[in-house]
C-alpha cells in the first residue's frame, strides 16, 4: 500500500540527539513512541518473524525512519542469545563511539499477567534477568522497562525488590526466605509505576507498568518528572473509529445492501456514542484492553468473555477480526464482517487505531499474525510520553557536563 510521505521527512535524516537499543521490540509500538520522542534506534531485537518483517518494512518505506535505515540493525534473534557488540553491524561504530543513551524493552507479560497464570520468575518467558544482564553489558545512561500492571501486585514484591536491588543496590528476600544484599549496577530507579494509556489519547483501557532508571553519574542532582496525562478526557471509540467505520461501510451504502448497511452503521454510531455519553467523567467510552494472545491459541478475537461484552456495549462484535476493505469486497464477507447482530468486527487497521499506531504503519503476515502484533503492542503515545520524560533528564545531564567541561 502506498502512503503519503510523512511531514518533515528531511529533518528526520539528521542525527538524533540520543540513541537507543530495544529488546522485545514486537511490531514497533514502543519504537515508534521513542522515535517520536527523539531517540534514534541502533538496534531493534525481536524473535517473531512477522514482527521482524513489520519493523523492516516500515523502516525501509518511510522517510521519517531514514536515519534508522542507515544506522539501525533489525535483529531476528532470541534476546537470550543477543550480544550487542557482536551482533550490531550498522550501529556498531556509533555504539562504540557514543555509548548508549537508552536501553528499552517490553519484556514478556505472561509471567506477570493474570491470563498467564502469574508464575513470575518461575516462568521460562521471564526476561527481566536478561534485561539486567544487558544493562551490565551496555551501561546505558537510562533504562526503560515496560510490563503489565500485574507485576505491581503484592505477590511480586520480593521480585520487584530483587530487580531494584540489582539496579541500584539494596536488600531483597531470596527464594530461601533469607535477606540478601546486592551492590547494584550503579543505577537509580527514578520511578516504577503504572501509566494508563487512555490518559495519553489512546482510546483504550490499557494500564502498563513502567520502570525508569538512570545511571548514577547521569541523574546526580537532577530530578526526574514522571509523565503527566496529555488528555483530560479520554478519546472515545466512537470518535476514533468514526472515519474508518464510515470508510468500511461506504461501498455498501447504495445498491443491494443499502438498507442493511445504513442501518448497521447508524446502529454502531448510536451504541458507541451512547456508551461514551453514559461514561462521561468516568473514563469515557474507551475500548477494553486488546489482547494479542499467543501462537498456541486459535484465530484472533478481541479477548475473553468480559472484553467481548464490553465491545458489544460499544456496538462492536468481538468474535473475530474482520477482513480489510478490499478483501471484504473481493470475498463478499460483508455479512460476517459488517452486518453481525452485535455490530461490525474490527479490522486490523482499526485495532491499530485503538492501540495508538500512526496511520502509515503497516503490518506483515496474514490477518491473525497482524492482529497479534497489534494486540501485543505498547501504545506509541505512552512510549512517546515516557521517552520525552527520559530525554529531558538526558538533555539536562548533557548541559551540566558542557558547563563543567
Amino acid at each position: 500500500m502506498t502512503h503519503m510521505k510523512e511531514a518533515n521527512a528531511d529533518a528526520a535524516v539528521r542525527e538524533p540527539k540520543f540513541t537507543s537499543v530495544e529488546i522485545c521490540a514486537g511490531a514497533g509500538g514502543q519504537a515508534i513512541g521513542l522515535h517520536q520522542a527523539g531517540f534514534g534506534h541502533l538496534a531493534l531485537v525481536e524473535i517473531d518473524d512477522y514482527a521482524v518483517e513489520t519493523l523492516k518494512l516500515n523502516i525501509e518505506e518511510h522517510e521519517v525512519w531514514a536515519w534508522e535505515r542507515e544506522n539501525c540493525d533489525v535483529l531476528s534473534v532470541d534476546v537470550k542469545e543477543f550480544e550487542p557488540y557482536r551482533d550490531l553491524d550498522k550501529g556498531a561504530e556509533l555504539l562504540k563511539k557514543r555509548g548508549l543513551d537508552l536501553l528499552a524493552g517490553g519484556v514478556p507479560c505472561p509471567p506477570f499477567s493474570h491470563a498467564g497464570k502469574q508464575l513470575g520468575k518461575d516462568d521460562e518467558r521471564d526476561l527481566f534477568p536478561r534485561m539486567l544482564e544487558l544493562v551490565m553489558k551496555l551501561s546505558p545512561r537510562a533504562v526503560m522497562i515496560e510490563n503489565v500492571r500485574g507485576i505491581m501486585d503484592p505477590k511480586f514484591s520480593d521480585y520487584r525488590d530483587w530487580i531494584e536491588a540489582r539496579l541500584q543496590g539494596g536488600t531483597y528476600r531470596g527464594d530461601d526466605g533469607e535477606l540478601t544484599h546486592d551492590e547494584g549496577l550503579g543505577y537509580t530507579v527514578a520511578r516504577w509505576n503504572v501509566l494508563e494509556a487512555s490518559d495519553f489519547g489512546v482510546p483504550q483501557l490499557r494500564p502498563r507498568a513502567v520502570l525508569v532508571a538512570f545511571r548514577d553519574d547521569v541523574i546526580k542532582d537532577l530530578k526526574y518528572e514522571w509523565p503527566t496525562a496529555t488528555h483530560e478526557e479520554p478519546v472515545s471509540v466512537a470518535e476514533s473509529l468514526e472515519n474508518s467505520m464510515s470508510e468500511r461501510f461506504e461501498p455498501y451504502l447504495e445498491g443491494v445492501h443499502a438498507e442493511q448497511a445504513n442501518a448497521a452503521l447508524e446502529r454502531w454510531r448510536k451504541k458507541a456514542r451512547e456508551r461514551d455519553a453514559e461514561l462521561k467523567g468516568k473514563g469515557g467510552g474507551v475500548a477494553p484492553t486488546l489482547v494479542g494472545g499467543s501462537k498456541k491459541h486459535g484465530g484472533a478475537d478481541l479477548g475473553p468473555s468480559r472484553a467481548k461484552a464490553a465491545w458489544k456495549l460499544l456496538g462492536v462484535s468481538g468474535m473475530g477480526v474482520a477482513n480489510d476493505i478490499d478483501t471484504c469486497r473481493e470475498k463478499g464477507t460483508e455479512e460476517r464482517d459488517l452486518f453481525r447482530p452485535d455490530g461490525p468486527m474490527l479490522t486490523v487497521r482499526q485495532a491499530a487505531i485503538i492501540q495508538g499506531f500512526p496511520d502509515f504503519w503497516e503490518f506483515s503476515g496474514g490477518k491473525t499474525a497482524q492482529y497479534r502484533q497489534v494486540g501485543n503492542a505498547f501504545p506509541p503515545p505512552v512510549a512517546e510520553a515516557v521517552g520525552k520524560s527520559i530525554a529531558d533528564v538526558l538533555k539536562a545531564a548533557q548541559e551540566r557536563e558542557q558547563k563543567q567541561g
